[in-house]
């Protein structure tokens, strides 16, 4: 008897969630987490058995707390572009997820404060886990690899927590 695997090569999907975010750098002192949000879509091709990759488009807004009166949170909303491969660690269901970030800045609330920069690199990773043959979540790390500003080396952080539909 000859069984064959039901295995799509494209999928299609959308995600949002919360984001946990922070910035770090030398120049800091006095930020807390800033709770905000992401939303987006995703292609998902299978390259082999085992493999995937995965690019996203997201709207994402990070930034930072701050701990002082009459002083606005740091805020940056960016477009995301993670690009991870995907590898599945049991079946379909569990996978690892790893690879790099390309956000671009559309907006801040820093005035003339700083001079923002308008390209942001990343590093992410973490882990999915496919609910159903449709719904899935996802926990990732956004390790900032380039300075949010002109004027200071400081770096973005985020803990992405997803929720998403696969088509």
């Amino acid at each position: 008897m000859h069984t064959t695997a039901n295995a799509q090569f494209l999928k299609f999907g959308v995600k949002a969630g919360a984001n946990f975010a922070s910035l770090d750098g030398d120049d800091v002192s006095g930020l807390d987490t800033y709770t905000s949000f992401h939303f987006g879509g995703l292609v998902e091709f299978k390259v082999l058995e085992n493999l995937s990759i995965q690019p996203e488009v997201l709207y994402s807004s990070q930034g930072a707390k701050v701990n002082e009166e009459n002083i606005k949170d740091i805020n940056f909303n960016y477009i995301t572009v993670p690009v991870l491969a995907k590898i599945y660690l049991i079946s379909e269901k569990l996978s690892l997820e790893a690879g790099p970030q390309f956000s671009f800045l559309m907006n801040d609330n820093l005035n003339d404060q700083f001079e923002s920069k308008s390209f942001d690199f990343a590093a992410v990773g973490g882990l999915g886990f496919q609910i159903t043959d449709n719904v899935f979540v996802q926990g990732r790390y956004v390790l900032g690899l380039t300075d949010t500003t002109s004027d200071a080396e400081i770096k973005n952080r985020v803990i992405q927590v997803s929720v998403g539909y696969r088509f």
